[in-house]
């Protein structure tokens, strides 16, 4: 048997190697055709293809074109494999790192984490568990975000240190803060910050988490 696994293998082994991938920051994945083995994602690859990662990007749009890309260069190995001609390359288990299943408690921000931290977070766990924090103890969750030039040192993490036509400015833990575009509030439809702060006028100040 062989699999088209989602990263460049032997890079995060598992279950949601995409959104790992986004989470950590990195600028390059892929996908793998590699041999079934009983071992997790371990076994010999026969053929890699990488993509960049576009440091905005999130994993569903990511998700998206690695299975495009892992449909092609499969069809381009599959008459190799059935005659028997495709050779294995082994993979390096000291290199390997693992990317295990996602889980909705993973979605809770701690704002006192860098700002590029929160950013990938956000990205990264689009489209499920999506990430979320709370305002005045009801739930929000945070869609589409961006790293903001804003100055926030000395401001708690988590607290709203801006707002403007496009988007809330929250501050971090490392003195950065993001820019959030999107939100839903629980129970409602995905809107832009802007529809978000028509009912929440005086949101400078007030923390997030």
């Amino acid at each position: 048997m062989i699999n088209v696994h989602a990263s460049l293998l032997p890079k995060y082994r598992g279950a949601a190697p995409i959104h790992r991938a986004v989470m950590t920051g990195d600028s390059e994945t892929g996908v793998t055709i590699m041999r079934v083995v009983s071992a997790l994602d371990a076994g010999p690859m026969i053929a890699k293809a990488a993509r960049p990662i576009d440091r905005n990007e999130g994993s569903d749009a990511l998700e998206r074109d690695l299975a495009v890309l892992g449909a092609d260069l499969l069809m381009s190995v599959l008459d190799e494999v059935a005659a028997g001609r495709a050779e294995g390359v082994a993979q390096t288990d000291a290199e390997a790192t693992y990317a295990p299943r996602l889980t909705k408690e993973e979605g809770r921000l701690d704002f006192s984490r860098s700002a590029l931290e929160v950013h990938n977070r956000i990205r990264g766990l689009r489209p499920w568990p999506m990430a979320y924090t709370f305002l005045a103890g009801a739930r929000l969750v945070f869609h589409e975000a961006r790293s903001s030039e804003r100055e926030a040192a000395g401001r708690a993490p988590g607290t709203c240190v801006a707002v403007d036509g496009a988007g809330i400015t929250i501050a971090c833990g490392d003195g950065r803060a993001i820019e959030v575009l999107q939100v839903q509030p629980d129970g409602r439809r995905m809107m832009t910050s802007r529809d978000f702060l028509a009912g929440h006028v005086l949101l400078i100040g007030q923390r997030f988490g």
